[in-house]
């Protein structure tokens, strides 16, 4: 092609001559990738495999200098512009069709102060990546369950996971952002700086800008745990949840006990003929000292019959990659959630009913345990509102053939459907699936106070290919 065609925010085309790019991409470190590049294929793939998109052109930027050029062209030009960070998020929303791709994935930088108890990581980071450089001194900050999970849309969803009940939501730890605006400029935003568009970073997604660095209050943990999985029978879920809840609502901040409701994969620990049974995992984490991880976990342990279990004492890298391989990349997936302020007998009996009519092998529900230093921050204090949420649902169907979407799609909805009048009517912004409206829902009461962030930083809402708040006020 003597021609790059690219698609524009009107759904036009804007054509740019191969001299051109040449020259222009000439200015860039990173790799300027268009559709006839060798590496174009591998380069557009996303861990959802659902999203199948053909970007335009895809620049896989070196250092903030690219992101600038990239966000001045596609200002100038008004190009169809979508921001990759770790390529994680459930919605594909890190490609797209035709337009331009800011990809950060090889802007993962992280760099720990220990004197300072600060972290400055970048945007194309993991969580893995993030947690080896913090564990070697010994420091964490709440991320989430799953190592290769990117730090930056974690982050401006909200963020948590196992160290979430102590120590708060990932944007409660974070201290500022460096971000390209859609003006083209670098700013800084803390709770000093352009303190409207930090406290929008906190959870309102990637509306704002392009976050070129995130610095993160640390804190002491590990470098081991205790943590683990119980192992229960399906068919023994409304027997022992109702006494899990019992002994979580009396728990401390340093224990975090989660559900997962799915078919048993070949763990060690079960016997051969659990394998592939509908059971009810309890997987846990206590940040606490030993002994009394030991003696608080007890209670937990006595619950049921359980069919195996295995808790120990793990290095805490260990334990943020244990659910890697149940969450690789590359399967199709689709999601649906409820945050939850409680969990009703009711509820846990429709969901034990539906589990066990799984549409395929890969198919879960998960119930996140949060409360503690989740709720204690007002729901206006950031831009992500659900403070009220003590447990987070996400029903999470996975598969591979495509010929299952249909099936698998509809059991996620009726679920949702059916466990609907248990929830709170919130939603957290990273389990929202394409197609979902719940803008609304996922940003709450702060909804147009984050519209009318958004109108002052991006006024033609140039970043819109996100959960998107329309710009208004």
């Amino acid at each position: 092609m003597d021609q790059l065609a690219l698609t524009t925010l009107d759904g036009g085309e804007w054509f740019m001559s191969r001299p051109a790019l040449a020259q222009w991409a000439a200015h860039l470190r990173g790799p300027a990738i268009t559709p006839d590049d060798p590496g174009y294929d591998a380069a557009r793939q996303v861990w959802n495999a659902m999203v199948d998109r053909r970007p335009g052109l895809i620049v896989r930027c070196a250092g903030v200098a690219d992101v600038l050029q990239c966000v001045r062209l596609t200002r100038d030009r008004r190009l169809l512009t979508a921001v990759r960070g770790g390529g994680h998020n459930i919605a594909g929303l890190a490609m797209c069709d035709g337009g331009l791709v800011i990809d950060l994935a090889d802007m993962k930088a992280v760099r720990v102060a220990p004197w300072e108890g600060l972290a400055r990581v970048g945007p194309g980071a993991t969580l893995g990546d993030f947690d080896r450089e913090a564990q070697a001194f010994g420091l964490a900050t709440p991320l989430g369950i799953n190592s290769t999970t990117g730090v930056a849309g974690l982050t401006l969803g909200g963020g948590f996971g196992w160290l979430s009940r102590k120590f708060g939501l990932t944007v409660d730890n974070l201290v500022s952002a460096d971000v390209v605006t859609a003006d083209g400029d670098l700013v800084r935003a803390s709770e000093c700086d352009n303190p409207d568009l930090f406290w929008a970073l906190q959870g309102g997604g990637g509306n704002f800008g392009v976050v070129t660095s995130f610095e993160y209050r640390m804190h002491r943990v590990g470098p081991e745990v205790v943590a683990g999985l119980i192992v229960h029978p399906l068919a023994a879920a409304s027997e022992v949840v109702p006494k899990y809840r019992d002994v979580v609502a009396g728990a401390s901040d340093e224990l975090s006990c989660w559900l997962v409701l799915r078919k048993a994969p070949p763990l060690p620990f079960l016997p051969a003929e659990v394998h592939g049974q509908e059971v009810l995992i309890m997987a846990l984490c206590h940040i606490g000292a030993a002994v009394a991880a030991r003696s608080e976990i007890k209670d937990l342990m006595a619950l049921g019959s359980p069919v195996g279990s295995h808790v120990d004492t793990m290095p805490f890298v260990a334990w943020q990659a244990a659910f890697d391989p149940l969450l690789g990349s590359g399967s199709r997936n689709y999601w649906k959630s409820h945050n939850l302020a409680r969990l009703d007998d009711e509820l846990i009996e429709t969901v034990v009913a539906q589990v066990g009519r799984l549409p395929s092998p890969g198919c879960e529900v998960f119930i996140g345990h949060l409360g503690g230093a989740t709720r204690r921050p007002a729901a206006d204090a950031t831009a992500y509102p659900h403070r009220d949420a003590e447990f987070v649902m996400n029903v999470h169907t996975r598969w591979e053939d495509p010929a299952q979407d249909d099936s698998c799609i509809r059991w996620a909805r009726a679920l949702y459907a059916d466990t609907a009048r248990f929830a709170t009517g919130g939603v957290y912004v990273n389990f929202v699936s394409a197609g979902d409206e719940l803008v609304a829902a996922a940003y709450g009461m702060n909804y147009q106070r984050l519209c009318a962030i958004k109108r002052r930083y991006d006024p033609q809402n140039l970043f819109r290919l996100n959960h998107n708040l329309r710009p208004q006020g």
